[in-house]
């Protein structure tokens, strides 16, 4: 489960800091400012690959709990 919500969390900041970095330099008209966009995906960005990372998942500590 952890691993789904990092892969989530990476594509959605990708997304986020494309489309904001696109903002900034006038490429896109955005209905937000390009500024938080590029933040927020930075953000979103970096916890995902974070998380992907480090973390293990769920059913594998479940699946190591029962042995």
């Amino acid at each position: 489960m952890i691993k789904v919500l990092a892969m989530i969390m990476l594509i959605g900041g990708a997304i986020a800091l494309v489309m904001g970095v696109l903002g900034i330099f006038g490429s896109v008209a955005l209905m937000l400012s390009p500024w938080a966009l590029t933040i927020l995906g930075f953000v979103f960005f970096v916890a995902g690959i974070s998380m992907l990372k480090y973390r293990k998942d769920t059913d594998e500590v479940q699946a190591k709990s029962q042995n």
